[in-house]
């Protein structure tokens, strides 16, 4: 048995010799790797005694955290790849040849980099001038992505929806977006309820509704200053804000805490609002469109032409 061991042992050691490594660059790459997790564990433990020393801890302090604990990260991995590398010889020499005698290459590779530089010099923006923070309620773009921001690192920015899926879009890519913040300042959201009704419904009861419901929902709260309750102006106000193919939209302005529930708030309104104008008789409107196709042989009658000695005035 001991003969078998290092007999195994030997013809291991043989076939580490010819690929290039031995037990000692073994050693040094596990050092590599080793080192590598020890200072990636002592910069996570830096940042984030430092992070609860700091006296604010709101959004902002928590969107630095962890774009520089993602910073760390990929800056430490990169480093220790680039150091496995260099350990080994016949990687390093490749390494050099590659590098030092293919220019084009290096050109290709470089502009290959210049959208993952973007992104980086993206991230440091959004984190410098804080157009949002981790944990914010966003909107992106002309397609209207909603959700919230769930981590931002070097190269992109990961958004949660509110189908719980995960949106990964690149920071050079959002931050040329038109970004809709609902929480910069204040999550406090004023929800448009818009009911369509009937031009000859009356107005005024169908708005005293939709006040009385909306003012009941327990979501709802009231934002007017002491100035406007002074001056009389309603709790939740309803306006006719359009009428157009016998379609009479009336929107209320209802108040909520949040994004999120001033939306949930809407979808419980409008069931709750047509339970009310069904029991109060009042017709709700949906456009109607005529649209008119000619049959095929009327278009073929239009377009009927006549042999020339035929030609001349017809019945």
């Amino acid at each position: 048995m001991p003969a078998t061991s290092a007999e195994e042992t030997g013809a291991f050691v043989a076939f580490l010799r010819v690929i290039g490594m031995d037990l000692l660059i073994l050693l040094k790459i596990a050092g590599v790797i080793a080192a590598a997790w020890l200072v990636e564990r002592i910069m996570y433990l830096i940042l984030r005694r430092g992070y609860a020393r700091r006296k604010a801890k709101g959004r902002d302090e928590f969107t630095q955290y962890r774009f520089l604990r993602n910073a760390v990260r990929t800056v430490v991995v990169v480093a220790a790849f680039f150091g496995v590398i260099y350990t080994i010889p016949s990687l390093r020499s490749f390494a050099f040849t590659l590098f030092a005698g293919a220019g084009l290459l290096v050109a290709i590779l470089g502009f290959a980099a210049q959208k993952a530089f973007g992104d980086i010099i993206s991230g440091i923006f959004i984190v410098s001038f804080k157009p949002f923070r981790v944990g914010d309620v966003i909107q992106v773009g002309q397609q209207g992505l909603f959700g919230t921001v769930e981590d931002i690192n070097l190269r992109h920015t990961t958004i949660l929806t509110f189908e719980n899926r995960r949106v990964v879009i690149p920071n050079a890519i959002i931050g040329e977006e038109r970004i809709v913040n609902s929480s910069i300042k204040e999550e406090a959201t004023c929800q448009f309820v818009e009911i369509p009704v009937a031009v000859g419904v009356d107005i005024d009861k169908a708005k005293r509704i939709i006040q009385q419901e909306s003012k009941a929902h327990p979501s709802q709260f009231d934002k007017r200053t002491p100035e406007e309750r002074a001056a009389g102006e309603p709790e939740v106000a309803v306006r006719v804000v359009e009428i157009k193919d016998g379609v009479v939209t009336l929107r209320a302005y209802v108040w909520a805490s949040d994004p999120v529930t001033a939306r949930l708030m809407r979808y419980d309104l409008n069931e709750a609002i047509l339970k009310r104008f069904s029991n109060e008789h009042i017709a709700v409107a949906i456009p109607v469109r005529h649209f008119l196709q000619q049959h095929p042989l009327a278009e073929a009658a239009h377009t009927e032409t006549f042999p020339p000695e035929e030609q001349g005035p017809h019945p």
